[in-house]
């Protein structure tokens, strides 16, 4: 699924019909923007790619997360948000007769989703759900895991929105839907079927929305946003202004490799990404020249940073399945990283 290696001449914004865009890490990061992707978005637009906002958040409704990108200064409709709630609502519908009540450990995002089709959000199982849908909040607690775990136990389908262990905030990851999900799991010995990233469920109902035809996945994350579009068999971008850093990128297992790579959404957006030239044992973009040596891998010449990480890339992933890892620190730090 990889093209890395080919890059593409014209920048991804006219080569794909619609850009499947993450938002933490992405878009923004807790309460604020991140530097330049408002500009980066609205220039992708202009030039004829669409915009379709695909989170793994359930916690917010797609109308909240719409209000907040334009209070951001991102112009967003409604009908552009995707969210795991509403994947994970449409597989509880599928799940559970018309009009049945769905007991939600989660917030908002699913009771809009689940009501969004027919069903009828509840928050004890005293009221006899015929299934449990789990997904972030803030406020989840001791007593809404209880209700969810009892459930659960009694044997109803569960669906967790997500799995994602962490979620960004301005202080640092803090525990996500995966950690939440960990804590029923741990008390039932069940787990839930997931509809979020990277699992399939998200991406059929992004592309059921959006009606995309050749879309790019645009993701700060390798285990969820990337490993998510190779499954699907879809191209992706990963920018490295959330969760993933440089290490992690060129060390990545084949299922988490991403078909481009970009320090920030306007250069990956918005311009040429260059190919990566291998000549004999050496790997070359742009300034970059990278070639084994004795103490791991060696990079030398100038130029973007993200070309050598491109040329590190290449070079870390020709290598064979199972071969033993290759020093890669004194090259990141001649790259600033």
């Amino acid at each position: 699924m990889t093209v890395l290696r080919d890059g593409s001449a014209q920048p991804l914004a006219r080569l794909y019909d619609t850009a499947l865009v993450d938002l933490d890490g992405v878009v923004y990061i807790g309460p604020d923007v991140v530097p330049g992707a408002a500009e980066a978005l609205s220039e992708a637009r202009a030039a004829g790619m669409r915009i379709a906002f695909v989170t793994n958040n359930a916690a917010r409704t797609p109308q909240a997360v719409a209000t907040h990108l334009c209070d951001l200064g991102v112009p967003a409709e409604v009908t552009e948000v995707v969210t795991s709630a509403q994947a994970a609502a449409r597989r509880v519908a599928e799940l559970v007769p018309a009009g049945a009540p769905v007991l939600v450990v989660g917030g908002e995002g699913l009771e809009a989703a689940l009501l969004e089709l027919g069903l009828r959000p509840v928050r004890t199982d005293e009221d006899g759900p015929c299934a449990v849908v789990q997904g972030f909040a803030p406020h989840v607690g001791w007593e809404l895991l209880t209700e969810g775990t009892i459930a659960v136990r009694r044997g109803v389908p569960w669906v967790a929105s997500n799995l994602d262990r962490t979620i960004p905030t301005a202080r640092g990851p803090a525990p996500g839907n995966g950690a939440l999900v960990g804590v029923i799991t741990a008390a039932t010995g069940l787990a839930p079927e997931v509809t979020g990233k990277p699992e399939l469920g998200l991406h059929r109902e992004a592309m059921l929305r959006t009606g995309a035809t050749r879309p790019l996945v645009v993701g700060d994350r390798l285990d969820t946003d990337v490993e998510g579009a190779n499954r699907a068999g879809v191209d992706s971008l990963l920018v490295l202004t959330g969760v993933t850093g440089p290490a992690e990128v060129v060390d990545a297992a084949e299922p988490l490799r991403p078909s481009y790579l970009s320090d920030t959404l306007a250069h990956g957006l918005l311009a040429p990404h260059p190919a990566v030239q291998e000549e004999t044992g050496q790997w070359r973009c742009g300034g970059w020249v990278v070639r084994t040596g004795a103490d791991g891998w060696e990079l030398d010449g100038e130029g973007d940073p993200v070309d050598g990480l491109r040329a590190l890339c290449a070079a870390s992933w020709s290598r064979p399945a199972g071969s033993e890892r290759v020093e890669i620190s004194a090259a990141l730090a001649a790259l600033g990283w």
